[in-house]
């Protein structure tokens, strides 16, 4: 979990806002499949038409209020180019959430989810969150990859999935606050099962150190583990 106590940043109306907590989200995918033109789209709200395609990896920002906390969503935008793969896999070390991209007018992107996913799996944490995203679905006519088909390896991958138009923007914010939604979920769980450990571990020091033993009440000794092993007693 990426958490920043203490994070501030400017409000619309030029006041210091405090971040609750940071979300790394990698977007993934072959190239060309509009992986740029999504993070711009939730971002900036804006569509590049001569969008070239990313080297490297870059990342853009955007802070929301979700469930009553204020989140910084670091979206990284990773090179789907073959040569760059080996580059953009430590990338990918302390994502919460990734989007898995596919063109639906384009078999073979979706063909290659699998590896993508695979490579995702090798290197992220085992509890990241991902939906798998068919943009450019407002080519209806140029469509090559069926839903169902999508919906059906998306169960069987235990994703979250959505089609969206990068273009249009229909789907691009519900498919990004779900997946934070779903992030945030995680992270509050995780938070809330490490609070209760503390609080079972300060609770068995207690216990420990209020327990009251009788070693004598009834002519008896109560017999300790270092005692079975042999250890030397240091007994007053």
């Amino acid at each position: 979990m990426m958490e920043y106590e203490g994070e501030v940043e400017k409000g619309e109306e030029g006041g210091v806002v405090e971040i609750d907590y940071v979300f790394k989200i990698v977007v993934i995918g072959d190239s060309a499949v509009g992986k740029t033109q999504l993070l711009g789209r939730f971002t900036r709200d804006e569509f590049i038409l001569d969008s070239k395609s990313t080297i490297g990896v870059e990342f853009q920002t955007r802070t929301l209020t979700l469930n009553r906390k204020r989140i910084k969503a670091q979206i990284w935008d990773t090179a789907g180019q073959e040569r760059y793969r080996a580059v953009t896999s430590a990338y990918y070390r302390g994502a919460l959430g990734a989007m898995l991209v596919y063109d639906i007018t384009k078999r073979q992107t979706f063909d290659h989810v699998a590896r993508w996913l695979e490579e995702l799996r090798a290197h992220a944490d085992n509890s990241i969150v991902v939906m798998l995203i068919g943009n450019k679905a407002d080519l209806v006519n140029q469509r090559a990859v069926s839903t169902e088909d999508a919906i059906e390896f998306a169960e069987e991958q235990g994703l979250f999935f959505s089609e969206t138009s990068a273009l249009s923007g229909d789907n691009v914010e519900h498919a990004f606050l779900r997946i934070m939604e779903e992030i945030h979920g995680v992270v509050s769980k995780k938070a809330l099962e490490s609070e209760e450990g503390k609080k079972k571990g300060e609770l068995d020091i207690l216990t420990l150190k209020g327990a009251k033993v009788s070693v004598l009440n009834d002519g008896s000794i109560m017999e300790t583990s270092a005692m079975k092993k042999g250890y030397p007693c240091s007994c007053l």
